[in-house]
């Protein structure tokens, strides 16, 4: 019966066997159709799991989220003919915040068993850095660039915050890494915690947990670095 493994890929420049068990590069080098954000990338990742592999020999279609909904069921095609399928993201989990759950999803529709591997996700490995709840937390991805839905965003996760004590994730584009740390700064009390995790298990890994009092006063570089925010109280 054809499976659907989902293949975590590492967050930065990182060595594959750094952040990866062995089994996973056993089994990738085994698979030969794959659903993947970025071809490209997905390529450069196969070749760093096992140089062996003849890339050209294998069949890639891309998920993203230009792909219209329609066309994610014929991705399944090689499944129900009987050959495994591997879901590949940019970094991190796929189908996690990730285009792929669309594909997860269609899969589970279909009665496809899905795999999900051990790998890194920035989420999770954020929260566990950050000393903020672990039992409750929400990921909220991008924050409005509206400036009115981004304030009403804000309240949201500050009463969450405060009444539920619900940790609140999110991320932005990482070149606005640094405006996104004094925005919070200039909307949001000086004693609500930020955590910023910055370049999880790559070579300039930073998380650093401060209230927004003493981020205010700061002097980070963060912008060009893929970070992700945790604000809790």
């Amino acid at each position: 019966m054809a499976k659907i493994y989902l293949f975590p890929v590492p967050m930065g420049d990182t060595p594959v066997n750094h952040v990866l068990p062995q089994l996973n590069i056993e089994l990738v080098a085994g698979v030969k159709h794959f659903v993947v954000e970025n071809i490209r990338s997905a390529r450069r990742f196969l070749k760093a799991c096992d140089r062996s592999i003849d890339i050209d020999s294998l069949s890639f279609v891309e998920l993203n989220e230009h792909t219209p909904a329609e066309a994610v069921d014929a991705m399944l095609v090689p499944a129900l003919e009987g050959h495994d399928i591997g879901v590949i993201s940019e970094a991190g989990c796929p189908a996690v915040a990730d285009p792929g759950a669309d594909l997860v999803a269609v899969a589970q529709r279909k009665g496809i068993e899905v795999v999900p591997l051990v790998g890194p996700s920035s989420i999770i490995m954020s929260l566990m850095a950050s000393g903020f709840n672990g039992q409750s937390f929400a990921f909220c991805g991008y924050l409005p660039i509206d400036d009115a839905r981004r304030t009403q965003a804000l309240k949201e996760m500050e009463r969450r915050i405060r009444r539920e004590r619900q940790t609140q994730i999110f991320i932005e584009t990482p070149y606005r890494n640094r405006r996104l740390i004094d925005d919070l700064c200039r909307r949001l009390p000086g004693d609500m915690l930020l955590c910023v995790a910055s370049d999880i298990s790559g070579p300039r890994q930073s998380i650093v947990t401060r209230r927004l009092s003493e981020w205010k006063k700061a002097s980070c570089d963060y912008d060009k670095i893929p970070t992700i925010f945790l604000l809790y109280s």
